[in-house]
Formats: C-alpha cells, structure tokens, sequence
C-alpha cells in the first residue's frame, strides 16, 4: 500500500506533473486491485484517485490545445500553422 495516499492531501496534486500524477494513480490502482485495504482507506484513496484523474485530464487537454498542425504550401514549405482540431 502506498504511504503517500494515506498521508498526503489532495492539495498536492495540483502541483504535480502528468507523469507524476499518472505514477500516483497507479500506485492506487494496484493497491485497490489489490483487495487487502480495509474500507475506509479505500475511500479515501478512491477519492484521491478521481483527484488525480480530473488533474491528468485538465493537463491533457492544456497539452491538446497547444498541439498544431503545421500548414504547407503547395510546394510543401510550410506556411504557417493552425490548431490541430478546430472547433
């Protein structure tokens, strides 16, 4: 079982990186996976995870928005760029 879920608040996760926050959830996969946490570390633990998904999502989606695709002329040059999906 991961020490890190019982002690730390949810407070820390914004400051994670994906990578970080993604290590995190599955730590706490595989301890709920695992079936030998008693009840209430469980919950608390399963609300830590839902924290660190909602922030791995947000991260995502930053990172979608800043992806572009790049233009090219006729000739291939690029020319420019433009978001990847326009909305």
């Amino acid at each position: 079982m991961t020490s890190e879920a019982d002690t730390a608040t949810n407070d820390d996760i914004k400051t994670m990186s994906f990578e970080q926050a993604l290590e995190a959830l599955e730590n706490i996969v595989n301890d709920l996976e695992r079936g030998d946490v008693p009840l209430e570390q469980s919950i608390r633990i399963y609300e830590r995870g839902e924290a660190l998904k909602a922030h791995c999502d947000r991260l995502l989606t930053a990172a979608e928005d800043k992806v572009e695709k790049i233009r090219l002329s006729r000739e291939g040059a690029p020319t420019g760029s433009e978001p990847l999906d326009p909305q």
